[in-house]
């Protein structure tokens, strides 16, 4: 019997606001990283609504979705887990300097496209992509996404 291939539906959140990109530093296997908010979409849970409680629950950020930038995927040669990610364009609200953040997370920050560009440290080649695209690229509507209940 052949084992059947799950791929892990993710979500990621591009906030852009003067000149530079909401990141948030985690730790991944031990080791410091930056990465957008991002996390799985949980059961019961559109992709809307998964992205802002990632983003909320890494950074502190309330933020609002305006549009979808892209679909990724991405295969870690850390475990070989595929990973589609629905990467969703969002304006900050506020902060919540109060929040709780999730387990493994030292916080948010924010970088310039030079400085992810020079950064050692991205969780994996989505983080820049998506941040390039972003810049480059069109953006759509959240219309785009379907979901049924």
């Amino acid at each position: 019997m052949t084992e059947r291939w799950t791929p892990h539906a993710t979500v990621a959140t591009i906030v852009f606001q003067n000149g530079k990109f909401l990141m948030v530093e985690e730790l991944s296997d031990g080791n410091p990283v930056f990465n957008q908010p991002a996390g799985h979409i949980e059961a019961g849970e559109t992709v809307e609504q998964a992205a802002v409680r990632e983003t909320l629950e890494e950074t502190g950020w309330e933020v609002r979705p305006t549009g979808v930038l892209g679909l990724y995927t991405y295969t870690a040669p850390s475990n070989g887990i595929t990973y589609h990610r629905y990467c969703l364009v969002a304006e900050p609200i506020r902060h919540r300097p109060d929040a709780p953040l999730d387990e493994g997370i030292i916080g948010p920050a924010w970088m310039s496209i030079e400085e992810l560009q020079a950064c050692n440290r991205l969780r994996s080649a989505m983080v820049l992509t998506c941040a390039q695209d972003f810049l480059s690229k069109q953006h759509y509507p959240l219309e785009l996404i379907t979901e049924h209940p």
